[in-house]
């Protein structure tokens, strides 16, 4: 049954790695916060995951709350922030910086 969930942790990380990319090419900012939220998500699983590989599934679940919990802040936050403003980039307000115009 470890194996199981070493596997599982493996196969998240992978699965993190994929939306790292989104999260760096997202054509728009909303692709962006949800690939974070998505991150943060997965990365709770791997906690939770890691805690029942360790038989410290109490130590673990704490912190992975508490994670899943600062990740649902933060994304709030982001998207009440880009909802007026567009772009990533100070002083553009369109989602594609294009030099300057």
């Amino acid at each position: 049954m470890e194996d199981f969930f070493i596997y599982s942790a493996i196969f998240l990380c992978f699965l993190v790695m994929l939306v790292l990319y989104r999260g760096i090419v997202g054509p728009t900012v909303l692709d962006r916060i949800i690939s974070i939220s998505a991150i943060g998500t997965k990365t709770t699983i791997i906690l939770v995951l890691m805690g029942f590989i360790y038989k410290r599934g109490d130590m673990f679940l704490d912190i992975a709350l508490a994670y899943a919990f600062l990740n649902f802040i933060a994304t709030i936050a982001a998207a009440k922030f880009f909802r007026h403003r567009k772009s990533i980039i100070p002083g553009s307000n369109c989602p594609i910086n294009k030099g300057g115009i």
